[in-house]
C-alpha cells in the first residue's frame, strides 16, 4: 500500500465520523458557532444574565430583545455546558432530519410558545432563562422525523420525552438535574411549539 493511501484512511474514517454526527462541513461550521455563542454569553456573568433573560417586569418596559435572548444565557457556566452538550447530541441525531429553514422555523415558533406560554398562561413566572425548552422543542421535532420514517427510535423517544414532562409537571423539579432550578412549564411550551413547527406546514422530512 502506497503511503499516501495509507494516510487517506484516517482521513476518510475521520470524515465518515463526522458526517455521522452531522458535524462536517457547514453543519459543523453552524454547530461550532451556537456552541460559542452559548458560552460565550454565560462568560458574562450575573451582567449578561441580568440584561438578557426573560423578565416580566423588563418586558412590560418594552426590552422586546429578552424574549429572544432569554433562551442564551443561563444561570451558571455549568448549566451552559449542560445545555450545550445537549444541543450536541440533538445536532447529531437530528440536524439532516429537515432544513435548516425549516429548522429556524422549528426553533422561532419553539421560543414563540414559550414566550407566549410563560406570558399569558404563567403571570406567575417573573424570569426565566436558559436552552433548554428550545431544546424540548428540537427533540420533539427530531423524533417526529424518525417516527415517520419508520424508525422505532422515533416513538420510543417520544414516549420518553413525555414521561419526563409528566415527572416535572408533577413534581416541579428536573427528572436528571435535581440542583438547577427548573420552570417545568418551559419545557412544556418548548415541546409543544416543536411538535406543532414540525407538522405545519406539512414537511418534506429530508436525511442527506
Amino acid at each position: 500500500m502506497k503511503a499516501s493511501e495509507s494516510d487517506s484512511l484516517p482521513q476518510s474514517w475521520f470524515r465518515s465520523a463526522f458526517r455521522s454526527a452531522n458535524c462536517d462541513a457547514r453543519y459543523g461550521v453552524v454547530l461550532l458557532g451556537l456552541v460559542a455563542l452559548i458560552l460565550g454569553l454565560a462568560a458574562t456573568g450575573e451582567w449578561g444574565r441580568e440584561a438578557l433573560r426573560y423578565e416580566r417586569g423588563a418586558l412590560y418596559a418594552h426590552q422586546w430583545w429578552r424574549l429572544v435572548t432569554a433562551h442564551l444565557v443561563h444561570l451558571s457556566f455549568e448549566h451552559a455546558l449542560l445545555n450545550t452538550a445537549g444541543l450536541v447530541l440533538l445536532w447529531s441525531l437530528f440536524a439532516r432530519d429537515f432544513s435548516p429553514r425549516r429548522w429556524l422555523w422549528i426553533v422561532a415558533l419553539s421560543i414563540a410558545t414559550i414566550d407566549a406560554g410563560l406570558w399569558f398562561l404563567r403571570p406567575g413566572v417573573d424570569w426565566y432563562l436558559g436552552a433548554s425548552g428550545v431544546l424540548h422543542g428540537v427533540l420533539a421535532a427530531g423524533a417526529c422525523a424518525m417516527y415517520r420514517r419508520g424508525e422505532a427510535t422515533g416513538a420510543v423517544l417520544l414516549l420518553l420525552l413525555v414521561v419526563k414532562l409528566i415527572y416535572e409537571q408533577q413534581s416541579g423539579a428536573s427528572l436528571f438535574l435535581g440542583g438547577i432550578p427548573l420552570v417545568a412549564d418551559a419545557h412544556l411550551f418548548g415541546t409543544l411549539g416543536g411538535l406543532t413547527a414540525s407538522f405545519v406546514p406539512r414537511p418534506q422530512v429530508k436525511r442527506l
